[in-house]
């Protein structure tokens, strides 16, 4: 079964622009390992969270920041998809 990715966002604070940027970046690296982004626009303020199904892989609050892209894509693979390369932005490996 393919993950949904969730992002909760504040729109109060301006950030839908963020989300759907993200959530088309997730979309278009993961179109066939994935079923879907969800944007949800969160009650609480200042609320910025992104979910794989029902793992919490970021929150601003604890973060303390937005996750870059690469970063992102990472977490998300890790979760969904854990065999595929994703090329330029794969981690580097420690030699």
């Amino acid at each position: 079964m393919k993950s949904t990715i969730r992002i909760e966002y504040c729109p109060k604070c301006g950030w839908l622009l963020r989300a759907s940027y993200m959530a088309q970046e997730l979309l278009t690296t993961f179109a066939e390992d994935i079923y879907g982004v969800t944007l949800v626009p969160s009650v609480v303020s200042g609320r910025y969270t992104i979910h794989v199904d029902d793992t919490l892989i970021w929150d601003r609050v604890e973060q303390k920041s937005f996750p870059e892209i690469k970063e992102l894509k990472q977490l998300v693979r890790d979760i969904a998809c854990p065999t595929k390369s994703l090329g330029h932005s794969d981690k580097k490996s420690t030699e």
